[in-house]
């Protein structure tokens, strides 16, 4: 063998040994280095629903629209429950009345000697006091209802956010408890990145991950919130004694579970539109022990 058939062999030696360590490298990256392209964004969503019942008057809100926290999404008919209110003050002013008297009545007759007022007049003129006062208190908690009711009629933002689904126009009737609308949270966006179970052990709460979102746009920063402590086995239900329905099949090629991983965006960049549903590449930089 002379020296070039030599360095030809020492050379294919070399590319080969290149070869097989940076396959053996771009392997163990992709099935153990913790990173996936299974990544969601997420947002909280409130249900909008009434507290109480009436035709809808004004929808000052349109779909999409931002909101702040406070802002009115719907107003309902508020005259009934005016109504109410002033119907609630007024029996309110008759019961405090009522309890003024026979309080003035009690107290008078205390001061009377038993030659005068027997004992028994006098206990059942501090009984009528009593119930008297609590006749009273329950009108002012009836009033305070009706005022809640009548606040109530306008249906406020609870956070910042997002419209979404309206599904509420003047003139519909409004049913409490049922949604009329959405708000999606501005302030509660954030990534759950779906990790293969092989590779759940070299993820951490607190590692710095780097998202990178199919739509394009700037890398975002965020940390690992938290792992997932279950999924759902769909291999094995519950039978109809509540005993375990094992699948009695079982494939030679296993697919490694996706296992839910919280991550918080650590800050948003202005001007980048994000959505609830939009996916993204999630890598996690696990930090040394």
């Amino acid at each position: 063998m002379n020296l070039r058939q030599l360095f030809r062999f020492a050379a294919t030696c070399a590319i080969f040994a290149a070869a097989v360590a940076t396959a053996a490298a771009l392997w163990r990256h992709y099935m153990y280095s913790p990173w996936t392209r299974d990544g969601r964004v997420k947002a909280d969503v409130v249900s909008i629903a009434p507290d109480v019942s009436g035709p809808v008057v004004e929808v000052p809100v349109i779909e999409n629209q931002g909101v702040k926290r406070g802002d009115v999404l719907f107003r309902i008919d508020p005259e009934r429950y005016r109504y109410a209110l002033q119907q609630a003050e007024a029996a309110v002013a008759a019961r405090k009345s009522d309890y003024e008297q026979k309080r003035r009545d009690a107290a008078r007759r205390a001061e009377l000697s038993g030659v005068v007022v027997s004992n028994e007049s006098r206990e059942n003129s501090a009984s009528s006091a009593s119930t008297a006062l609590a006749v009273y208190q329950e009108a002012v908690a009836a009033r305070d209802t009706a005022a809640l009711n009548l606040q109530r009629t306008e249906g406020r933002a609870p956070v910042d956010g997002y419209v979404t689904n309206l599904d509420i126009h003047p003139g519909d009737y409004a049913s409490t408890g049922r949604a009329l609308l959405a708000v999606i949270d501005r302030h509660s966006f954030r990534v759950n990145g779906y990790f293969e179970e092989t590779k759940v052990p070299y993820v951490h709460e607190g590692d710095p991950v780097t998202i990178r979102l199919m739509s394009g746009g700037p890398e975002l920063q965020g940390h690992v919130d938290s792992l997932a402590r279950g999924i759902t086995d769909r291999d094995n239900p519950a039978g109809p004694r509540l005993l375990a329905d094992v699948n009695p099949t079982f494939n030679w090629v296993r697919l490694a579970q996706r296992v839910p991983v919280r991550i918080s965006i650590d800050r948003l960049p202005d001007g980048l539109v994000l959505a609830s549903g939009m996916t993204c590449t999630v890598i996690v930089q696990p930090r040394k022990s």
